[in-house]
């Protein structure tokens, strides 16, 4: 079977040509031309040239008055967000400019069309889901975002609109860059208004896709909701490498949902069996995957947004799909489906590893527990050893969480399949022994514990926040684990107060203050 290949058009020709002579004589003459990043031409430096190995000094001569004037002349006009370009390519020239606005440095940066960078996720492209990709700035998130939109139009057939601002996408000019295919560019004259022309797309085009470069503040989070509730399919990069930092951002993690605290009645926190003040999404995501992008080789997939934050949001560490390009170009996956519900908090003991293959938020208390290869007589052997409460059902629908071994686990797809759409835990033991049905009971008397400190922590932070509004400078917080820290960070950005961890392990602690 053929492989599919990835080729680059890099138009290094044009780039060359509008630098001064001195400056593009030495990189026509390198053999790893093919690799050049940037240009760098700062007034009264040496021009340099960045490559992956390093930086390299083009001449010995400091860059002149005349060199930047040259330079400047042979590009685009220079817009609001300092950024011009060469037109028909996609090469981004960025100004730097001091206090009487006269430019005094310049950056060139290598725009190249790289062909057939989406293989690795052109399913997902392909389900009509709205994708939001995050990634270290040039990994290739804008790249693959231009492939993407030429894929769709040309391949797929669909209406296709970039909303381009700084000509990022589809390159300087009038006539757009043709690695976007047939995809339609609207051009953004200035960032702030990047918003406004997301809404312009869909009331006057008619897409069935937009593209969106970069996405960071609210009135774009708030444009993508609009248009995703239209049914308009939505490609987007935004700020950040994971979606932990998406979440832990206050603009962004509107993006998927967003977070908010919520306080519980006594009634109701007794019934979740969970801390009175928990964090919970706040809306349906507007973006249903995310892909964090490791290198044009390697992606983590975060399918069902949705699941994903909730989980994240209990306290569970989140494990998206890897896919990966092998040596031959052959695509990749693997999902470690039990490793992403393992609690954060969970500390089984050495001998004993039950393993979750669900979340796990309510009590021991009143717990239900629906038996698969797991004997009764043992269940009640270990509630007698332990002391610790426990039900057994006959029903999976009225269990609150499944108990089996690990052989059975692997001959009852159907039934694990169930308790996960319906959202129960699965638990499995390595073997049916009274020891393991015994340490099973501990394990899910600790987590109560665990969420009972979690609730004490969280409230606290919430108190504290409180008096930070109300006047106090600010207020330090009793040290807690780094799962716990991370929550009350969260708490104080809901609050729109600023906080910070100082101290070491076991005594690092969160402060929240006003800036």
């Amino acid at each position: 079977m053929s492989v599919e290949r990835k080729w680059v058009q890099d138009d290094l020709a044009s780039l060359l040509d509008a630098l001064p002579p001195r400056v593009a004589g030495p990189l026509k003459e390198r053999e790893d031309l093919h690799e050049l990043l940037e240009v760098v031409l700062d007034l009264g430096r040496p021009p340099e040239a960045r490559f992956p190995g390093g930086d390299l000094l083009l001449d010995d001569v400091e860059v002149s008055w005349e060199d930047l004037e040259y330079l400047v002349g042979r590009v685009g006009e220079f817009g609001g967000d300092n950024r011009a370009g060469i037109p028909r390519t996609l090469h981004r020239i960025s100004a730097i400019r001091n206090r009487k606005e006269d430019i005094v440095g310049i950056t060139c940066r290598v725009g190249r069309a790289v062909f057939g960078t989406i293989r690795i996720i052109d399913d997902l492209v392909a389900s009509g889901k709205s994708i939001l990709l995050l990634g270290r700035p040039g990994v290739g998130k804008t790249t693959m975002l231009r492939e993407t939109a030429r894929v769709l139009a040309d391949d797929a057939k669909k209406r296709v609109i970039i909303v381009d601002t700084s000509n990022e996408i589809a390159g300087d000019g009038d006539i757009p860059h043709p690695a976007i295919g047939h995809s339609r560019r609207m051009q953004v004259a200035t960032p702030p208004q990047q918003h406004a022309v997301m809404i312009e797309a869909v009331e006057n085009h008619m897409p069935q896709v937009i593209i969106i470069d970069e996405m960071g503040t609210e009135e774009e989070a708030i444009a993508a909701r609009t248009i995703a509730e239209r049914g308009v399919q939505l490609i987007a990069t935004a700020h950040g490498n994971t979606l932990d930092n998406l979440l832990m951002n206050p603009t962004l993690s509107d993006l998927v949902g967003g977070i908010q605290p919520v306080t519980l009645g006594d009634d109701e926190a007794r019934r979740r069996g969970t801390q009175k003040t928990v964090l919970e999404r706040k809306s349906p995501p507007t973006f249903d995957v995310v892909v964090e992008i490791q290198s044009w080789e390697k992606v983590a997939v975060h399918d069902d947004v949705a699941r994903v934050v909730d989980t994240w949001l209990k306290g569970y560490p989140i494990d998206p799909e890897t896919r990966w390009l092998n040596d031959v170009g052959q695509l990749m996956k693997e999902r470690d489906i039990k490793a992403s519900y393992q609690p954060s908090h969970a500390l089984p003991s050495p001998d004993f590893q039950p393993e979750p293959v669900g979340p796990m938020d309510e009590p021991l208390e009143g717990r239900r527990v629906f038996l698969f290869g797991v004997g009764r007589e043992r269940v009640m052997q270990a509630k007698q050893n332990t002391g610790l409460p426990v039900e057994v059902v006959n029903e999976l629908r009225t269990s609150d969480v499944v108990l089996t071994t690990k052989s059975h686990y692997r001959r009852g797809p159907q039934l694990v399949r169930a308790a996960e759409k319906s959202g129960k835990p699965v638990y499995v033991l390595r073997k049916n022994s009274l020891d393991q049905v015994e340490q099973f009971l501990r394990t899910m008397a600790k987590e109560q514990d665990d969420g009972s400190r979690l609730e004490s922590a969280l409230q606290e932070a919430q108190e504290a926040a409180q008096q930070v509004l109300n006047g106090a400078k600010s207020v330090e917080l009793t040290p807690q684990k780094a799962y716990v820290r991370r929550l009350q960070h969260l708490l104080a950005e809901r609050n729109h107060i600023s906080s910070t961890s100082t101290g070491r392990d076991p005594q690092r602690r969160v402060t929240v203050f006003r800036v």
